[in-house]
């Protein structure tokens, strides 16, 4: 038998959701940062292209089941409602990685940052000097923070406006969208 679904159910099922797409990202985030500290520029190219692929493709393939999962458990369960969880996810999820990756900076050795700090520098016009970079630098890690929450919280809200559709399209055409067995303007 199939439960209601109410905002505070919903808001759990985000949680979850929100929880483990984080955790996958975070530690995607972990494996590229141990495939940087190896020091080879193949390795560190290549993991973080093959990472991030795996993420961006495992991120939509667990929205999307959270969001049947929720549509199969719940009674009553709109397109909106899917909307709703997926947004919320994500909105938890970009919390947790954007934590991640502001953690990860300020763990960055001494001498990366002044390394960085240098580079700046060298590449700004002749008029910026090293204290306006080191001013700049010491705001990167809430800038950053506040950066990678927000897209994740934008790219969640998309993949959730696309997939909710889909899964209701899918709802409404007895599981299967398209629909099978439909002449389509080709084949008339």
């Amino acid at each position: 038998m199939k439960g209601f679904l109410d905002n505070t159910i919903l808001w759990n099922e985000a949680a979850k959701t929100g929880a483990f797409l984080g955790a996958v990202s975070v530690g995607c985030l972990t494996l590229k940062e141990l495939a940087a500290a190896s020091g080879s520029s193949f390795l560190v190219q290549a993991a973080a292209i093959l990472l991030w692929v795996a993420e961006f493709l495992g991120c939509i393939l667990l929205m999307k089941n959270a969001m049947l999962r929720l549509r199969d458990k719940y009674e009553g369960v709109k397109m909106a409602d899917t909307f709703t969880l997926g947004r919320r996810s994500a909105l938890l999820s970009g919390l947790l990685l954007a934590s991640a990756q502001v953690l990860f900076l300020l763990q960055a050795p001494e001498s990366e940052m002044t390394a960085l700090a240098d580079q700046i520098a060298q590449a700004m016009p002749a008029g910026v000097d090293r204290d306006t970079v080191d001013r700049a630098l010491d705001k990167l890690p809430v800038g950053m923070f506040i950066f990678q929450w927000i897209y994740c919280f934008l790219y969640g809200t998309v993949l959730s406006s696309i997939l909710s559709r889909y899964i209701f399209l899918q709802k409404l055409f007895g599981g299967t969208f398209p629909p099978q067995g439909m002449d389509t303007p080709d084949e008339q």
